[in-house]
């Protein structure tokens, strides 16, 4: 049965022998491979080499979808084959594309109500259109929510504000793709308020942001920007993939995004944030960080915030992130943390930082509140699962999949 190499997810290379054991091959085939171009290899010391495995993943995918069609659809949805199409996201080996532009890109000219209205409607000048509602009107219940409660954590606060939020906005319910944009306009700028306890607000998301947190200047308004607009999307994982499904029952785009938010909330996707911050205290409270990678990887608890499987040469939001924050605060105690931290990491396990190191890095240069960088992503985050909810709607698809029952037979 096929595995689409999920025992080669989190690995970037494989050795000759392991790479042709995955395979099936035989070395002399392994090589013929590499020659055609189907593997990448690289030198790896001496006269050594090493594979691609997202290279023989691929490979391996294909030979399994010739050899037995329906058996390569059960590992379809774990790092395999694609499962639907979508004209947002593009992830390559040269980085991250919003329809077509390069993530980075956007990030260092682009708002993120600019990168909204290009992932909603395909262009970037409708965003003044879209967001034009002047001073946000939060529903008295998020108000008395947000202000009752401030210790409330930011994800648990935007689960509770959305359906209050959602109960007062008949509008919602109209799911043609304009009405739909216009909707998400005013869920990412709810989002905001909450998360940054501003239930007053006006102007931009990333204003809002940075004037509930009390951040001043326009270094670091630019700096939470680029942020919001390397978040927005990222193709298809499980929180985009949940929001996708709430929209294709005919859910309001409030309960598509409060689907993306139940499932980004696992420890397996936003909730890294919350461990890269505990690995950074605990590296803090030590004062070395080579014995904290060290007695985290003899426990088998890995580096949180570094490596990622679509990614073998290194994030390119991790890295964009952390070279702001260099640039904007050079010398700080966070920006000091974290060249530590990569340099050691980088050392011991070859490994680079994704984009929730950078996040974490950032809102502790930023000095962000408690839950800021998790709040930070999971609104840019927003701006995808409302894209992924209009592509959806406009699908009139019903994504529901079969399972193959392996239980007891019928008695």
């Amino acid at each position: 049965m096929l595995n689409n190499g999920v025992g080669m997810v989190g690995r970037r290379y494989l050795g000759a022998r392991e790479a042709a054991a995955e395979l099936g091959v035989s070395l002399p085939t392994l090589y013929a491979y590499v020659s055609r171009g189907l593997i990448r290899s690289e030198a790896a010391g001496g006269r050594r080499r090493r594979y691609r495995a997202e290279d023989i993943r691929r490979l391996k995918e294909r030979k399994e979808r010739r050899r037995d069609p329906e058996k390569a659809v059960e590992g379809a949805l774990s790092w395999g084959t694609p499962v639907m199409e979508s004209g947002i996201t593009l992830i390559t080996e040269d980085g991250l594309f919003y329809r077509g532009r390069s993530a980075v890109g956007l990030s260092r000219r682009c708002s993120i109500e600019e990168v909204a209205a290009l992932i909603w409607v395909g262009d970037p000048s409708a965003a003044g259109e879209l967001f034009a509602s002047g001073g946000l009107s939060v529903p008295e219940r998020v108000r008395e929510l947000v202000e009752g409660d401030p210790e409330l954590p930011p994800l648990e606060a935007l689960q509770a504000a959305l359906p209050l939020a959602a109960a007062g906005d008949p509008a919602a319910y109209d799911l043609r793709p304009g009405s739909v944009a216009r909707a998400g306009a005013r869920i990412v700028r709810l989002m905001a308020a909450v998360v940054s306890g501003r239930v007053r607000p006006s102007g931009s998301v990333a204003g809002t942001l940075t004037g509930g947190w009390g951040i001043g200047g326009e270094r670091a308004r630019s700096l939470v920007e680029a942020a919001l607009v390397l978040c927005a999307d990222h193709e298809l994982p499980v929180s985009t993939f949940a929001a996708r499904c709430a929209a294709s029952s005919g859910a309001t785009p409030y309960a598509a995004v409060s689907a993306g938010l139940a499932a980004f909330g696992g420890s397996r996707h936003g909730g890294v944030l919350y461990l890269v911050e505990s690995f950074l205290r605990e590296e803090e409270a030590v004062g070395d960080a080579r014995e904290v990678i060290g007695a985290r990887l003899r426990r088998g608890d890995g580096v949180p915030g570094f490596g990622h499987s679509l990614y073998p040469a290194g994030d390119p939001r991790g890295a964009e992130l952390l070279r702001r924050v260099a640039g904007g605060w050079p010398g700080s105690p966070a920006v000091r943390l974290a060249e530590t931290v990569v340099r050691e990491v980088g050392e011991l396990v070859g490994e680079r930082p994704t984009v929730d190191f950078g996040l974490v890095i950032l809102a502790r240069a930023l000095g962000l509140p408690p839950g800021g960088a998790v709040a930070l992503f999971a609104v840019g985050r927003a701006v995808g699962w409302v894209g992924h909810a209009i592509e959806q709607y406009r699908s009139g698809a019903l994504i529901r999949p079969r399972a193959r029952y392996a239980g007891e037979p019928p008695r």
